[in-house]
């Protein structure tokens, strides 16, 4: 089930990012404040949140990251229908902010969901929608190797995505240090 959380219209004049942009980078990297600013360019941005407050550190991320991007923004929460809400959400004028595909990777392998073909219908239904969409995405697959096999799938399923996302896109930004790095 959706969450909901509607914000007052953007002010200012309104551009539109690309139909599909990735925004890729390490935890702490800044992926999210240069996502909300390419999605912010549109006049009415929405923030389609895959995470859920399911501690107190969490709860107070989430507020933060409410805080930072204003009242302008509309903010929808859900852990699984990414595909439906993006069907539902995306619309000429409005940019849609995916924040983020890793945590809506691991919601999807909790709820016992294949991934793989989770992933391939949303990369299918990209080129239907009808307006830009922003996805952020954690690139993992830059450290060690996991030591169990459950984090090894969930690295793989993560590279996985973020490579067929990335084939889709119009663009592709990788961040680190709060730098962003134009890769498509």
């Amino acid at each position: 089930m959706a969450t909901v959380q509607s914000g007052a219209p953007a002010n200012g004049a309104a551009g539109n990012p690309p139909a599909v942009t990735l925004v890729l980078g390490g935890a702490r990297s800044g992926k999210s404040a240069y996502a909300e600013r390419v999605a912010g360019q549109a006049e009415t941005p929405i923030y389609l949140a895959t995470g859920a407050a399911g501690d107190d550190e969490m709860a107070e991320r989430i507020r933060r990251h409410r805080a930072r991007r204003g009242p302008h923004w509309t903010t929808v929460e859900e852990a699984l229908d990414l595909t439906g809400q993006l069907a539902r959400l995306a619309a000429p004028g409005r940019a849609v902010l995916v924040d983020c595909l890793t945590l809506w990777l691991s919601n999807l392998l909790g709820a016992g969901r294949d991934p793989a073909v989770e992933g391939t219908s949303l990369v299918r239904a990209l080129p239907g929608l009808l307006g830009p969409v922003v996805f952020v995405a954690n690139e993992v697959g830059l450290g060690i190797v996991p030591d169990n096999a459950l984090a090894r799938a969930f690295r793989d399923a993560a590279g996985r995505l973020n490579q067929d996302v990335a084939a889709a896109a119009d663009r592709v930004v990788l961040i680190t240090a709060g730098l962003p790095l134009i890769l498509k």
